[in-house]
């Protein structure tokens, strides 16, 4: 599971640091708000991103499905990343609701992967009790997703000027897509343990 959850965390990663890097851009480029304010606004983003992390380790400690309660957070943030290029600018309650939500559905997985996840790869039974492996899987995982953190933002920047903002908030649903995509065999395999 090491390969899938990183993989994962690329695209997990890529969309979250997008969003810390552009969100307070796009606000003041999609509403009437002041560069001030539009970053202000932003916060709400990590705001919903704690209470996401919170959840997605309450369900997957709740449920045992770490891989699973991934995949729904991460299919949940595609419709609210889609609502949110949409809606942001219908007024300012809406746009916070919507960027409570959507931080949370995008940062919960993140979260889960970095540290739940990570820490339950790291100390599997096929590891043998080597004390070094949890510090090398938390490395892979953890330096895979810090590549994407670095992609995300490069390419919202490139797309956003050739093709304006709802064509990097297609490739932010895409990346969800691709992280859901890539938790497939693990998501399997833990529907198939039920019981």
């Amino acid at each position: 599971g090491v390969i899938e959850f990183s993989m994962c965390l690329f695209f997990a990663k890529l969309v979250s640091y997008t969003f810390l890097y552009w969100l307070p851009n796009y606000i003041k480029y999609s509403s009437t708000y002041s560069p001030s304010q539009s970053a202000d606004l932003s916060t709400l983003f990590d705001v919903g991103g704690i209470f996401g992390g919170i959840a997605a380790g309450i369900f997957s400690d709740m449920f045992g499905k770490s891989a699973c309660t991934c995949a729904v957070m991460l299919f949940l943030a595609i419709p609210s990343l889609y609502a949110y290029n949409l809606l942001s600018s219908v007024n300012l309650i809406v746009n916070i609701a919507l960027l409570v939500i959507a931080g949370g559905l995008v940062n919960g997985p993140y979260a889960l992967i970095t540290t739940a996840v990570s820490a339950e790869l790291g100390t599997h039974s096929s590891l043998k009790g080597n004390s070094k492996a949890l510090s090398t899987v938390t490395s892979i995982i953890d330096g895979t997703g810090s590549i994407g953190a670095a992609v995300g933002p490069l390419l919202a920047a490139y797309i956003s000027n050739l093709f304006g903002w709802t064509s990097v908030f297609y490739m932010l649903m895409g990346s969800n897509v691709l992280a859901i995509l890539l938790l497939t065999r693990l998501v399997k395999r833990e529907l198939q343990n039920v019981g």
